[in-house]
């Protein structure tokens, strides 16, 4: 048999799935019988008690070799079956596309999907790395305590980040590079995915290049009695000298379940490596003795001093479940971080010295409870319904001082973001189904801005960064599904979606021709796919869609310094831009041997909100922080273009042994003010990853390469030439991003049914390497361990 069978406790008709590797549950995973198709609920677990004797059974889960079997085959091994994981399938289940699990073979759009086994082997310091190690998505970080993914050239405000269905992006997100993803504990993630492309209809605004979607662990629910199970670890790794500590307890009834996360990092100074340009090493940093700035050596020019700091992970769930149809869940999540530096600003000079003496982030807090309704209708409305409300809040500051000066600057931003989500799925027949809900958002922002003397101890108040404002964003969507024929799917979408923001300025510090800013705005959005499965090895799959991104207080409100003599100042003149993409992919393969995945896309975007010269009463430019600086202002002033194409290559060698590799290629142009274009800022050279891998129960070992390809300077985009203290300098003087390729070793042992070691070495050749538009050096050669006990 393909699936092995193990023997189980529980004696009854009803059937548990899971995975054969790590024991884990598999839900929805797909029981059909010729009286029949049922699904394992998240547990794992289905009721076949309604299902006769019949000498034929398939359990078949997307990414899982199918068992093939009788029902007295399942008798007796009392309803139990482990199944293995395959990697050359087009089958795999995505909720991202509809917000509802589904078949890939169903979607039009290109999704990756990173499971619960990937995960564990990857075994990643933050979330940003764990998407960054798929090979899909380009990770861009300015300090340590850092991340930005880019989704074929967008990043930040134009890609949507979604945990556990709710959305993460909040009004503030900003054009610049953002962190917010590394709030997410990569070790209380169960699964993620990435879709790619406009995914403004199921999810609104922001999602442009693509949505992030995170699932956390939940609780499990057992058919008898209580049960209590978890697991512990730990991870130290060399290049950063990290040390992580992790413990999660799932306690499980019949109709109730709770589970409980904790995790804690610490993270050093980052280090680089041996070997490459010289122009990124470390040679000295900023210290304050006797109430001077001092510039001092540092004794190892490869620490990045300061990059290190610490975070702290709570999530705690609780599920109920009275009847088989209805079930509730709530759930509590925060995420604090100590301070750290804002890396790439201390690289920068003026006149020879740092400009900088300190430039750090206060703690990032993100404190989100979740309640959630799931019900099994079948009636005439829905099928099944799904009732989200949350409640985030987030606090970020920043605190900057220049070199020698007494002035130490305060700003404090804090949102209150509310959302509730209705979703809803019904089936028509055999040959349709209908997607739609309801979504409303609302986002307050408070920002505060303080000045502070360091030498007479003086507080004073400073200019706030945003106004006192609130965002709301209100929409109804619906997805239908329609199979034409046998093998052929179309997919059609549409979103209409209101926003509004309201804005008070204060004009206190800063004399603005406007005390207040209000906008209300209407956007529709669609999207129309075709997926056709011209064999069962064989699937085509062709979208046409359409995004948009709604001005946010970032946009309108915002005073703050862009860049060394320039001040961004706030514009109410707004309004959404738009996008508007197609692109057409395959995927083929040749029994279980081979898969080749092959995706082509192009994207325009118009009204496009971007940072361009602006006036504030008359003048080009103002005295802001003791410096006369550049006026700009976000604006709708341009239009870009991006086009590219996805590729990967799966190869099961046998005895254990495949072969993935992953290649992306993307072509981004901005128009400029003077009507000449620019290349994209966010749109990454060609990368990719490929890796050798082998598998059998209790080992995998793994040898891969992540590579980037080079950025010359006339490739660079314009905004990234001033940067020169972050790039290598070539021949004729000018900054450019050379190419680069780790080569890295994983394993994972499976000591036995309870203990787990994983270890390896990354950057094996210790290259000193720094990704593309990112101010901080990747690390070097780096020592990984971690234990893992399960009880």
């Amino acid at each position: 048999m393909v699936a092995t069978m193990a023997s189980n406790l529980v004696f009854s008709q009803t059937l548990r799935v899971a995975d054969a590797v790590n024991r884990n549950p598999l839900p929805f995973a797909t029981v059909t019988t010729p009286q029949g198709t049922l699904t394992t609920n998240r547990a794992g677990v289905v009721d076949l008690s309604q299902l006769h004797d019949t000498d034929s059974v398939f359990v078949s889960m997307l990414g899982y070799s199918i068992y093939r079997g009788s029902f007295h085959d399942l008798r007796g091994q009392e309803f139990f079956v482990l199944l293995n994981p395959s990697q050359i399938l087009l089958d795999e289940v995505v909720v991202s596309a509809s917000r509802w699990a589904q078949s890939r073979r169903e979607l039009s759009q290109r999704v990756t999907i990173i499971p619960a086994n990937e995960i564990a082997l990857q075994n990643v310091q933050t979330s940003a790395d764990l998407i960054g190690q798929s090979g899909e998505v380009f990770i861009q970080k300015s300090q340590q305590g850092g991340g930005s993914p880019m989704i074929r050239g967008f990043a930040t405000n134009r890609v949507l980040i979604s945990v556990d269905g709710v959305r993460m992006n909040t009004a503030i997100f900003r054009g610049g590079n953002v962190q917010n993803i590394i709030s997410i504990d990569p070790q209380s993630v169960e699964s993620a995915e990435v879709l790619f492309g406009p995914g403004s209809v199921m999810y609104g605004s922001d999602a442009i290049g693509g949505v992030m979607l995170f699932q956390t662990l939940e609780p499990r629910l057992v058919q008898q009695g209580v049960e209590v199970k978890g697991k512990a670890s730990t991870r130290f790794s060399s290049a950063n000298q990290e040390l992580t500590t992790h413990l999660d307890v799932g306690v499980a009834g019949k109709k109730w379940a709770s589970l409980t996360s904790f995790s804690f990092n610490r993270f050093g100074d980052l280090r680089m490596g041996s070997y490459g340009p010289k122009e990124y090493l470390r040679p000295y940093y900023v210290v304050r003795a006797d109430s001077v700035d001092r510039v001092v050596t540092n004794p190892d020019p490869l620490v990045q001093t300061p990059s290190g700091y610490s975070q702290q992970n709570l999530m705690q769930k609780f599920v109920y479940q009275p009847t088989e149809r209805l079930k509730l869940e709530y759930g509590i999540y925060y995420s604090t971080t100590t301070n750290y530096s804002r890396y790439d600003r201390l690289l920068r000079l003026k006149s020879k010295l740092p400009r900088s003496a300190e430039w750090y982030y206060g703690p990032q807090d993100w404190m989100m409870q979740r309640v959630a309704l799931h019900h099994q209708g079948n009636n005439p409305i829905y099928d099944e319904m799904r009732l989200t409300a949350a409640y985030q809040r987030f606090e970020e500051s920043r605190h900057d001082r220049n070199f020698n000066k007494s002035a130490l600057y305060h700003r404090v931003e804090e949102v209150d973001a509310y959302s509730l989500n209705a979703d809803f799925i019904k089936h028509h027949g055999d040959r349709a189904k209908l997607f739609y809900g309801l979504e409303i958002v609302f986002n307050d922002v408070t920002s505060t801005g303080t000045d502070e003397d360091i030498k007479k101890g003086k507080v004073v108040p400073g200019p706030a960064r945003y106004p006192a404002s609130n965002w709301g964003s209100y929409a109804a969507f619906g997805g239908y599904q329609y199979r034409l024929v046998t093998n052929t799917l179309l997919h059609a979408g549409l979103r209409y979606n209101y926003y509004s923001l309201d804005a008070t300025f204060d004009t206190t510090l800063f004399a603005l021709p406007f005390n207040t800013a209000s906008l209300g705005q209407g956007a529709l959005t669609g999207n129309l796919g075709l997926t056709q499965n011209l064999t069962k090895s064989f699937l085509f799959m062709a979208n046409l869609s359409s995004a948009f991104r709604s001005p946010n207080v970032d946009d309108i409100g915002k005073v703050f310094d862009s860049e060394p003599g320039s001040v961004v100042v706030p514009n109410p003149d707004l309004k959404a831009e738009y996008a508007y993409n197609a692109e057409a992919g395959f995927s083929k393969t040749w029994g279980r041997s081979l898969k080749i995945d092959l995706t082509g896309y192009y994207t325009y975007l118009q009204n496009a909100l971007v940072r361009r010269n602006f006036q504030l009463n008359g003048a080009d430019s103002i005295l802001y922080e003791g410096e006369m600086s550049r006026v700009q202002a976000i604006q709708n002033a341009a239009s870009a273009t991006v086009y590219g194409v996805q590729a990967a290559v799966e190869l099961n060698l046998g005895s254990g042994f495949s072969v993935l590799g992953n290649l992306t290629w993307q072509k981004g142009d901005e128009e400029l003010d003077d009507g000449t274009t620019s290349p994209l800022r966010h749109a990454a050279p060609l990368f990719g990853m490929g890796r050798l891998r082998y598998t059998n129960q209790q080992v995998t070992l793994e040898l891969n390469t992540h590579f980037s390809d080079a950025v010359n300077f006339d490739q660079m985009p314009q905004e990234e030439k001033g940067k020169d203290y972050m790039y290598a300098i070539d021949s004729d003087g000018n900054p450019y991003s050379p190419a680069w390729y780790t080569l890295n070793f994983k394993t994972m042992v499976r000591v036995n049914s309870s203990l787990n070691f994983s270890g390896g070495v990354e950057n094996i050749f210790d290259k000193r390497y720094r990704p593309y538009s990112s101010g901080l050096v990747a690390p070097g050669r780096n020592f990984v361990f971690s234990l893992q006990y399960s009880f």
